[in-house]
């Protein structure tokens, strides 16, 4: 009996470990979770220079629908790999409650809908120095919400690839560019020896004429 709990003890642990090592703990998920279970806006200390966090509270109180923001660092050397909205997604399944989920660097503002029935833009542009609050105004006038829309989930997981074009390459054969080159060639002649045909004929029919008048 002893011996079949440490099994199965030893089978838990060894599952557990493997689920986490698949699934990476994102530190900026876990900071801004933890931020807003305070307020619902989390900002990365390299980002706090450029935040006005009073006048961005205020954009989020005054949204229609429940807005979650993180402004943080991302790109293509982190977990998304670029993908910013999936990041958004991640944001929204970790802090598991329904409402917009706007994640900020900067430049950009991207976004996803969570277990709500609205659309919002992917991603909006930041018109020069903008001040956040005023990016992320900009950016929650494209909410919409909508009746007709089934609340679903963020996206959590990367985009699938698209397929690479399966057409066979045709290769190059002296065979064929010469079969080429001699189509090519008759064609020419073929359109030269018309044209000519064409001369000979106008030729044809002016000489009488001119003979004619002298």
């Amino acid at each position: 009996m002893r011996r079949l709990v440490l099994l199965l003890t030893a089978t838990v642990v060894l599952l557990t470990g493997t689920a986490s090592a698949a699934t990476p703990t994102d530190p900026r998920i876990t900071a801004a979770v933890a931020a807003w279970a305070q307020e619902n806006l989390y900002v990365d200390p390299d980002f706090t220079s450029i935040a006005d966090r009073e006048a961005t509270l205020q954009v989020i109180s005054n949204a229609k629908v429940p807005v979650f923001v993180a402004v943080v660092p991302s790109g293509e050397w982190f977990p998304e790999k670029g993908d910013t909205t999936l990041l958004a997604g991640r944001l929204a399944a970790a802090n598991g409650k329904p409402g917009v989920y706007v994640v900020m660097d900067g430049d950009r503002s991207y976004g996803v809908a969570h277990q709500l029935g609205a659309y919002v833009p992917t991603w909006t542009y930041a018109d020069g120095d903008e001040a956040l609050s005023k990016q992320l105004s900009e950016y929650l006038d494209g909410l919409r919400e909508s009746t007709y829309s089934t609340p679903k989930p963020a996206r959590t997981a990367p985009l699938p690839l698209e397929p690479e074009d399966s057409a066979p390459v045709e290769k190059f054969t002296v065979g064929k560019a010469i079969g080429n080159g001699l189509g090519g060639t008759v064609l020419g002649l073929m359109g030269g020896g018309l044209l000519g045909g064409i001369v000979l004929i106008v030729a044809a029919l002016a000489r009488p004429r001119r003979k004619g008048r002298a």
